[in-house]
C-alpha cells in the first residue's frame, strides 16, 4: 500500500525539479544573451579592425597599439591612483557611520538609512550637475567660497590638471555610501550578542570589543566590499565622463573613458574592445589577489 505514495511523491519531485529547470534557463538565456555573448564578441573583434559591412582580421594589433599607447597607459595610472584614493576612504566611512548609526532606535535606524541610501537612487546626471556647481568658480562655487574664507584664491577645479582629480576623489568621498552602509548595518546586526556579553563580563572597553570581536565578524563583509568597490572604481566613467571629460590634458581619463571614447569617439571598436578586455584581466588577477591574501580566513 505503501508503494503507490512513495510513488507520487517521486512523481511531485519530478515535476518540483522540472519547474526548477525552467526558471534557471530563462536566468541562462539571459545570461548568455546579454553577459556571455557581448563577451565572446569583444574577444572576437579584439582581433579585427571592426567595420559593419566587413571587419579585417588583424592579429594582435589592436593589442599591441594599446600597449604602445602613452595614453593608454596614462589612463591605468589615472584609475589606479583614483582606484587607490577612494576605495579605502569609502570602506572607512560606511564603516565608521553604521557603527555611529547602529545604537539609535529601529526609527532613528530606518531615517538615518533612507537620508544615507536617498542618493544611490537618484540619478547620476542630476547629482554631477550639483558637483559641477559645488566647483563653479567665484562667486557662484561653494567650494571656492569656503576656501575664500581662509584667504585661498579663486580655484579652476575641474578645469586644471593640477586639482582635476582631486576634484574627482572628493567628490567619490562626499558622494552617497549608502549601499555599503546598509550592508555594513546588516552585518553588524548579525553578529552574535553573547560576543558583547562575554566581552561585558571580562570589561572590555569599546575599541577592544571593536578591534577583537567587530572586525573580525565583519571581514567578509569588508572583503565583499572591498572586491567590489575596486571592481566599480576600476570602471569608472560617468563622474570623468560628465564633470572633466577626462580633462584637461586626460589628466582624469579613466580607462573606462578612453574605452568610451576609441568605440563611439573614433570609431575603433577593435581596439575599444582590446583595452576592455584587458581591463577585464587586471581587475580578474586584483580580485584574485584580495581573494589570495584578504580571504584566506574567510568563512562564507
Amino acid at each position: 500500500m505503501a508503494q503507490p505514495a512513495a510513488q507520487g511523491k517521486k512523481l511531485k519531485m519530478k515535476g518540483d525539479g522540472a519547474w526548477g529547470y525552467a526558471f534557471i534557463a530563462v536566468a541562462l538565456v539571459i545570461y548568455a544573451l546579454f553577459t556571455a555573448y557581448p563577451v565572446v564578441k569583444a574577444f572576437l573583434v579584439s582581433f579585427q579592425e571592426y567595420k559593419p559591412l566587413g571587419s579585417t582580421y588583424v592579429g594582435f594589433d589592436n593589442y599591441v597599439s594599446s600597449f604602445h599607447s602613452a595614453l593608454f597607459w596614462k589612463a591605468i595610472r589615472n584609475t589606479v591612483v583614483y582606484t587607490v584614493l577612494t576605495v579605502p576612504v569609502a570602506l572607512v566611512l560606511s564603516f565608521a557611520i553604521a557603527i555611529m548609526i547602529l545604537p539609535l532606535r529601529k526609527s532613528m535606524q530606518t531615517a538615518f538609512k533612507a537620508i544615507y541610501y536617498l542618493p544611490v537612487v537618484a540619478s547620476g546626471v542630476a547629482l554631477s550637475v550639483v558637483w559641477l556647481w559645488i566647483y563653479d568658480p567665484l562667486p557662484a562655487g561653494i567650494f571656492n567660497q569656503l576656501i575664500h574664507l581662509f584667504g585661498a584664491h579663486n580655484q579652476n577645479w575641474l578645469g586644471s590638471s593640477a586639482t582635476s582629480m582631486l576634484s574627482l576623489v572628493i567628490m567619490s568621498w562626499l558622494s552617497s555610501h549608502g549601499a555599503s552602509i546598509i550592508i555594513y548595518l546588516a552585518a553588524l546586526l548579525g553578529i552574535d550578542e553573547s560576543y558583547y556579553e562575554a566581552a561585558d563580563i571580562d570589561g572590555a572597553t569599546f575599541w577592544q570589543k571593536l578591534w577583537h570581536i567587530v572586525i573580525p565578524c565583519l571581514k567578509p563583509t569588508t572583503l565583499f566590499l572591498l572586491v567590489t568597490g575596486v571592481i566599480g572604481s576600476f570602471q569608472v566613467f560617468q563622474n570623468a565622463y560628465l564633470m572633466t571629460g577626462g580633462g584637461p590634458d586626460h589628466a582624469t581619463t579613466m580607462v573606462g573613458l578612453l574605452i568610451f571614447d576609441n568605440a563611439f569617439k573614433y570609431f575603433e571598436f577593435g581596439k575599444a574592445a582590446a583595452q576592455s578586455l584587458v581591463l577585464a584581466f587586471i581587475i580578474a588577477i586584483i580580485s584574485l589577489i584580495q581573494f589570495k591574501f584578504l580571504g584566506k580566513d574567510v568563512e562564507y
